[in-house]
């Protein structure tokens, strides 16, 4: 395979994210299926959570069984430094917003002239949006660090495995979408197709990126310090989600749909496992 056609399938496994993104265009959607669609994406969610914390670890724990005492040692924080940089770069970030208005609203349905003077495109966006910004800056992380599996492996002349690599992270891609738009169901107003897009190139871009970055260089440290930031990132949405999902007042069908988005989660994981065995 050349290193053009595993730069074009390792685009093809990041933008299947696209898959699952249009379902944030749904009208009239109701309050049991907006309750239904945010506990999937947290249930997948809490699947990346483990998938991306897991895979971060494994190169730690290699060392440590090797007994290999200062390689541990770098790793562990290497893995420490990302996870925290990774969770409280998102809380210090979402406080800032929070904080960012430097004028109250000037009476009821009115905004501050400063709303529109001095305020960025984030601040500007809704809870549900923001959420999903932050959402699809999470997978990103994560889908840069699948990216780089796959450079890596073509590199190293793994042939068949970049291949099950591609052909399992783009399948399981496609449920990242549905985790992206999930906070979004329950506003009155739609995502614009513009939106979507661009939440997608920042959730599944960086698949692509990983992968030409991991057919040139091949680091395993990189590759922990990513799936470390990822997990930090992906926590903090973790939590977000939670409250969103509380605030349906639907337990039942909310634990249900969490468990269906975890166990999408897995299935499309051993699909993955099952073509590489």
């Amino acid at each position: 395979m050349s290193t053009a056609q595993t730069l074009i399938l390792g685009a093809i496994a990041g933008f299947t994210i696209y898959v699952g993104l249009p379902m944030g265009r749904l009208n009239d959607v109701s309050p049991k299926m907006r309750a239904a669609l945010s506990a999937v994406a947290t249930g997948i969610l809490v699947f990346l959570f483990w998938d991306v914390v897991s895979h971060g670890v494994e190169p730690v724990e290699a060392h440590l069984e090797d007994h290999k005492w200062a390689a541990f040692a770098g790793y562990a924080t290497l893995l420490s430094l990302g996870f925290a940089v990774g969770l409280m770069s998102l809380v210090y970030y979402d406080n800032w917003l929070k904080n960012k208005r430097s004028t109250p609203l000037v009476g009821p349905g009115a905004a501050a002239l400063d709303e529109f003077e001095r305020h960025g495109w984030v601040e500007s966006l809704t809870p549900g949006r923001r959420l999903a910004l932050l959402i699809a800056t999470g997978i990103g992380l994560h889908n840069f660090g699948e990216g780089l599996a796959i450079g890596q492996s073509a590199a190293a002349g793994e042939l068949s495995l970049a291949l099950v690599l591609i052909i399992g992270f783009g399948l399981h891609n496609t449920t990242e979408g549905f985790g992206i738009v999930g906070p979004m169901s329950g506003e009155a107003e739609r995502p614009s197709w513009g939106f979507l897009g661009l939440m997608g190139l920042i959730g599944g871009g960086p698949t692509f990126l990983g992968t030409l970055i991991g057919q040139a260089w091949v680091s395993p440290a990189l590759e922990v310090a990513f799936f470390a930031v990822a997990g930090g990132s992906i926590l903090y949405v973790v939590i977000q989600l939670f409250e969103v999902c509380r605030r349906f007042s639907m337990p039942t069908l909310v634990a249900w749909s969490l468990l269906l988005g975890l166990m999408l989660g897995f299935g499309t994981d051993w699909v993955l496992v099952a073509a590489g065995a």
